[in-house]
């Protein structure tokens, strides 16, 4: 059962089985998880003003017909949304510098493939539960 302090993640990405995946891992670690299958879909999720805003978004970079990057300008140009952390997770990191994805406005990055312990300690510490998701008081 789904309490108030369990995290939500919102996973946006256009592939089925990479969404399946995290939320496997996530669920496992006491997460709430929601899905979307491209960019349009999750800021139409977020800008909802009677869904919960959720505590972080794991946002694919190429989707079609709206990707990562158009969503993350959508994302940011809602003030609302302006504390929720958005971690952009692609198999595409080359050539792309740190400071350069966080002066489009995400807050961290995570490369495909990923490890589950990676991705569950990324959560973690984003959503400030530094004794892991499950574990944090």
């Amino acid at each position: 059962m789904e309490s108030a302090r369990d995290p939500l993640v919102l996973v946006c990405d256009d592939t089925a089985s990479i969404r399946r995946l995290i939320r496997i891992n996530l669920e496992l670690e006491g997460c709430v998880v929601e899905e979307a299958p491209d960019g349009r879909e999750a800021v139409r999720r977020l800008i909802d003003p009677d869904a919960r805003t959720p505590d972080l978004v794991l946002l694919d970079a190429h989707m079609a017909p709206h990707d990562g990057w158009w969503a993350i300008a959508a994302i940011r140009a809602h003030p609302p949304l302006d504390d929720v952390p958005v971690v952009l997770v692609s198999a595409a990191l080359h050539g792309l510098a740190l400071a350069d994805v966080m002066d489009l406005g995400f807050d961290d990055v995570l490369a495909k493939p990923f490890d589950p312990d990676e991705l569950i300690a990324l959560v973690s510490r984003m959503t400030g539960r530094t004794e892991g998701v499950r574990d944090s008081p």
